[in-house]
């Protein structure tokens, strides 16, 4: 009996297909794939290491603060040095942390501005 289709591990495509016994394709992103090799693979997922300007370990739910005023577009003003940010939330991308700023709103920030404060 065949495995049931699996989804593609680079691209979360549902339209992955059997083309060996055990190696899967994707036809969107052309990824191919052993599927013993992603059950494992996924039972150990890679922990996502965000560090601040000092090199702190940031985890979710930290408290940070602005190092430097920073200017936003569409903002009359910039946002200043020293404005603490509580309960961030670590995320993937260039923009590594997601917040909500007081006074201001959501936003994602780059780690490299911020410190860590501890309390």
């Amino acid at each position: 009996m065949p495995e049931a289709i699996k989804e593609c591990p680079k691209c979360e495509s549902q339209y992955a297909y059997l083309i060996h016994t055990t190696v899967y394709s994707c036809p969107e992103c052309g990824n191919e794939w052993d599927s013993a090799e992603t059950t494992e693979d996924k039972e150990q997922p890679e922990k996502l290491v965000v560090k601040d300007m000092n090199g702190n370990i940031l985890q979710d739910g930290d408290t940070v603060l602005f190092m430097k005023d920073m200017p936003v577009k569409g903002y009359p003003k910039p946002l200043k040095a020293g404005t603490k940010v509580k309960n961030i939330h670590l995320i993937n991308g260039d923009h590594n942390i997601d917040c909500k700023i007081p006074g201001f709103g959501a936003m994602e920030l780059k780690s490299e501005l911020v410190k860590k404060v501890d309390l």
